[in-house]
């Protein structure tokens, strides 16, 4: 079966991750090409697309094309649910790139769209495909660490702010470094824990150092009245079984503590964490003990060897998922809640009050 493909938003998250991996899907054909910008479509086709491939600078004319099978939706975050939606309402298939949306109620909307339409809807969580990710997984769901009772959502860059396209427009964005990493790494820990029931959230948000001129930084330094959005953000979240999650997200901070897309849990058999490696500690016979895991297939950034391609393997599942009439592995119902969270942290650090859930 060959399943054709439509893109809608070629920027760098299309071009970076979710073009190079359909490529590598023996059964795709990128037929379609969407973006604002003509000339992004154009250039972005003739690298990825078909020879025939069609382009378009408004996604509605390329929903008009029955025969295409599969949307990934690579826009900014508030276009994400109105998009989806009318990719779903189309006949297609969607993966939407993380976060799932803005607002909790749009992402509502896209829940609706796909049961309405019995249409598949995925997320682009690629973090749950990396080596270290499915093992802890793994071991988790089996029970090896016992009840996790305490997760760290870890996503702390010392300067990495991206001073491209829409990322610092809080309008656009929704967020800043909270719903760009800090999701992902929300994602991973409440998928370990396998818990998405939150009942309170209490959250800060910083706008510190943000402020500075001629910061240093990864991507050079950013614009200060550019830069709308928050430099840092820590969340609290207590779950309806008393689990506690600490989020922590930064692009810029005084820390040396730097970790992204990882999390650490607290079992009553056993913790683990993805902080030096993959780590799983607890007491043996009265002895406290400390394993490193080595992944037979390797993968991550802290292993030698031959790398995995997390977001591949994402595009392999999900072809997969369409062919073969599969569940996704990331669940829009599991998205949704990394989404409540996220906006409850903000919410909570504006009017400086913890948010409740009935």
């Amino acid at each position: 079966m060959t399943v054709k493909v439509g893109i809608i938003g070629c920027g760098g998250i299309a071009n970076g991750k979710h073009l190079p991996s359909l490529q590598q899907v023996d059964e795709v054909e990128i037929v379609a090409f969407c973006d604002i910008d003509i000339n992004k479509a154009k250039i972005t086709a003739l690298k990825f697309g078909t020879s025939n491939a069609a382009v378009h600078s408004d996604y509605k004319e390329l929903l008009k094309d029955e025969s295409i099978d599969v949307v990934h939706v690579c826009t900014p975050n508030n276009s994400h649910s109105k998009i989806t939606v009318a990719s779903l309402y189309a006949d297609k298939h969607v993966m939407c790139e993380k976060p799932m949306a803005k607002s909790t109620e749009e992402a509502q909307k896209m829940i609706d769209a796909a049961k309405e339409t019995g249409k598949k809807l995925t997320i682009g969580y690629q973090n749950r495909f990396r080596p270290d990710s499915q093992y802890l997984h793994e071991a988790s769901q089996r029970g090896d660490l016992g009840d996790i009772y305490f997760g760290k959502a870890h996503a702390i860059r010392r300067r990495a702010v991206p001073t491209w396209g829409v990322f610092l427009n809080e309008e656009a964005q929704g967020g800043g470094p909270l719903i760009d990493i800090g999701t992902h790494a929300l994602d991973l820990t409440l998928w370990m824990m396998n818990n998405y029931e939150p009942v309170s959230i209490t959250g800060s948000t910083f706008h510190k150092l943000s402020k500075q001129e001629n910061a240093a930084n990864a991507w050079g330094p950013w614009d200060p009245e550019e830069f709308t959005v928050e430099d840092s953000a820590f969340g609290f979240i207590k779950m309806s079984n008393g689990a506690t999650i600490i989020l922590e997200s930064a692009w810029a901070i005084n820390s040396l503590e730097v970790d992204e897309a990882k999390c650490s849990l607290s079992g009553t058999k056993a913790g683990a964490d993805m902080k030096d490696g993959l780590r799983i500690h607890g007491e043996d016979m009265g002895t406290l003990y400390t394993k490193n895991v080595e992944l037979e297939n390797k993968g991550v950034d802290f292993y030698e060897g031959e790398k995995i391609d997390e977001a591949a393997e994402e595009a392999k599942a999900w072809i997969d998922c369409v062919v073969n009439d599969k569940e996704p592995l990331v669940k829009p119902e599991e998205a949704i809640v990394v989404t409540r969270i996220l906006e409850a942290i903000y919410k909570s650090a504006k009017t400086g009050e913890t948010i409740y859930f009935d």
